[in-house]
This record gives C-alpha cells, structure tokens and sequence, in this order.
C-alpha cells in the first residue's frame, strides 16, 4: 500500500501548525508564479514590438503577393508549433475577424498517417516537392530554428522557387543561415519555448490582420 507524508508531520506542534497552513502557503505561491508567467510574457510583447514590426511587414508583403499572385500557402509545423500551423492556415481560409473569400493556405505534415509513414526530417520536404510549385510560399515555424526538418524543407522550397517565410526564436539557429534575401525571417529573440509560442500567436494575428487590411481596407472588425 502506497504511503503519504503529510508535511510538518513528526515535528512537533509547529510541524502541525505548519502542516495547516502550508495548503494556504502554496496556493498564495502558486498564484505569484501564475502572474509572473503573465508580467514576462507582456514584458517580451512590449520589448520586441519595435524589433518585430518591421519583418512582420515584410511578411505580410509576402503573404499578398502570394495569394494574389494565384499563389497557395503551405504551412509547417515543428514539434508543438504543428498546432500553430494549422491554426494559420484555419485563418487564412476561414477568415480571421471580416469576412472575406478564402485564400489557398495547406498545413504541412499534420496528418498523423503521413507523420507515421514517413520520417519528420524529409517527410515535410517530400510534401513540399509534391505540392509547392514558383509563386507559392512555404510558411515554416518552429522554436528555434535548429529542428532537423527545416533544413531539407527550405531546401525544396528553394529548388521549387518559392519564397520562404521563417517563424522561429532565439537566434534563428541554421534556419536563419539558409534563407534568401528574398525569404522573409521572423526571429523572435528568446530561448524559452513557451514565450516563443506566445509572441508566434500573435505575429499570426498581425499577419492576418494586415493581409485583411490591404485586401479589404482599413476597417474596425466587429
């Protein structure tokens, strides 16, 4: 039979004094980390707002004239960033806060019967080679830009002659080292994953924001 120990047990009457109040202790604990885990990540949007405004644009030039040009959008996923991909792809063809025609937008390596049926290193390049065609743009994301199935990706994506649009965070790791000057990189200067993640959410929304507002113009969603 498994054994518990209560806290403070053994000590005394000041261990059973601790022992009631450690429940109260933790919970006051727990909710200055809750908080925390907000203040940092509202610290990271707010430093990297200047920083980022300037590729987010460049991206959002990307993703125009891609669609407009008959283009499709393939987007990939790396590790926990797949759920990423498929919401970035939910947005452009289901319309992000107007309504509007659907653009061409694909998810990458997000079917688990692919996934299973073909390594994660070349297993987005192959889809890439089957589906990518000039004028199309891949959109790969990940948290740092060292993931092993980047590089062959990129890597087909240039020998079908579209344009790269890189998410990653920290430095950029080798993605960063194989785009062109014609791909658009999206570096997100942090190395914890999660806050990664965070500011990668919103750079979606901003895509498709500014992609909604040159289509359609400048309008407040209601």
């Amino acid at each position: 039979m498994a054994r518990f120990t209560v806290p403070g047990a053994g000590f005394g009457r000041g261990g059973a004094r601790w022992a009631a109040t450690a429940p109260g202790m933790i919970r006051a604990m727990q909710e200055l980390r809750i908080q925390q885990h907000f203040i940092d990540s509202a610290d990271l949007h707010y430093q990297v707002s200047e920083t980022l405004a300037k590729p987010i644009d460049a991206a959002v030039q990307a993703l125009l004239a891609c669609v407009t040009g008959g283009g499709k959008v393939l987007v990939a996923g790396v590790g926990s960033a797949v759920a990423l991909a498929q919401y970035l792809s939910h947005l452009l063809v289901r319309g992000f806060e107007r309504e509007r025609p659907g653009l061409a937008a694909l998810t990458l390596g997000a079917d688990p019967l692919w996934a299973s049926a073909s390594p994660s290193e070349e297993g987005l390049a192959r889809q890439v080679h089957a589906l990518g065609l000039s004028g199309d743009l891949l959109v790969l994301i990940c948290a740092h830009g060292d993931e092993p199935a980047l590089a062959p990706a990129v890597q087909a994506a240039h020998e079908r002659e579209m344009t790269v649009l890189a998410l990653s965070g920290g430095t950029g790791g080798d993605l960063g080292r194989l785009l062109r000057e014609t791909d658009v990189h999206v570096c997100v200067p942090h190395e914890r994953a999660a806050r990664v993640r965070e500011v990668q959410q919103l750079v979606l929304h901003c895509l498709c924001d500014g992609v909604d507002t040159q289509l359609l113009g400048e309008q407040e969603p209601k």
